[in-house]
């Protein structure tokens, strides 16, 4: 595997690629890789005959009073993570190498709608952070496949909205949520649980479950999505939301209907966990 700090250098090992007929595929991260990220490589190389990954904790993304200092920043063990999970090339950029003219003199974006909701009504301006990162990167890179996880399935979705909207030539592949032995989404903000946090963090799958099962009974959305906040502040976490849409994000109008999802965003004690359970899937 190739790492490269430079856009020119990792631009001219793309051409070389390309030259030679070769598909690229592409996984963004923010680095503290752990087996789900490896799984998105996997995928990636079952779209594609090359893959670059890029590890770059994005402050734009971060609010005043987020975690961007603290984030966890492993790049030792995430180059050799991406080495033997058969990654082809890493771009590990600066941020200056990113935001050339610095994060206030950068080129703004916004997509409407979707970023108004859940997550972006709790973190403004994230969803902003998010599309011009991704944006960059698909310039920098120019793959013919990016993967990311439906873990993130907002994001996943700003990330959809944006590709399609700015008609960037990449198809976006979306991979399942790894999860652990208990249901608990992995994530690198799980290493932030402390003491007894870990075992009662994955009652927030248990509660996805619970809301899918209620929908199952054709019960109300609105007295589901209540009973699931008492049940999560009950297990003794604070909720910012958790709500049931349809795939688009748009909200329903009876749980009997075809492609919901259930989505969770809540604190226990100082880590924010997201989650998310497609009612169509397993």
């Amino acid at each position: 595997m190739k790492t490269f700090a430079a856009v020119q250098q990792l631009r001219q090992q793309v051409a070389d690629w390309r030259r030679e007929g070769l598909r690229v595929g592409f996984v963004p991260t923010m680095g503290n890789l752990h087996a789900g990220h490896f799984a998105l490589v996997e995928l990636a190389k079952q779209h594609s005959d090359r893959v670059v990954a890029s590890i770059f904790v994005n402050p734009t993304q971060f609010g005043p009073n987020e975690d961007y200092a603290r984030y966890p920043r492993t790049p030792e063990s995430d180059i050799e993570g991406l080495r033997s999970n058969g990654c082809d090339a890493l771009l590990l950029p600066s941020v200056e190498e990113m935001y050339p003219f610095g994060t206030i003199g950068c080129v703004q974006m916004h997509v409407p709608g979707i970023t108004d909701i859940l997550d972006g009504a709790h973190r403004p301006g994230h969803f902003n952070g998010v599309a011009q990162v991704v944006a960059r990167l698909f310039n920098m890179v120019q793959p013919d496949v990016a993967v990311f996880g439906r873990k993130d399935y907002q994001q996943l979705q700003v990330i959809r909205y944006m590709t399609t909207e700015m008609s960037f030539p990449v198809r976006i592949v979306p991979a399942p949520t790894l999860r652990e032995a208990d249901g608990l989404a992995m994530s690198s903000r799980n290493q932030y649980l402390q003491g007894d946090e870990r075992q009662t963090a994955n009652f927030i799958y248990q509660t996805l479950r619970f809301m899918r099962e209620q929908c199952g009974l054709g019960l109300p959305i609105d007295g589901i999505e209540e009973q699931a906040r008492q049940r999560l502040e009950m297990a003794g976490f604070t909720v910012d939301y958790a709500e049931i849409r349809r795939g688009d994000l748009s909200r329903p109008k009876a749980p009997n209907e075809a492609g919901l999802l259930a989505l969770i965003a809540a604190r226990l004690g100082r880590t924010r966990l997201i989650d998310n359970l497609e009612f169509d899937g397993a």
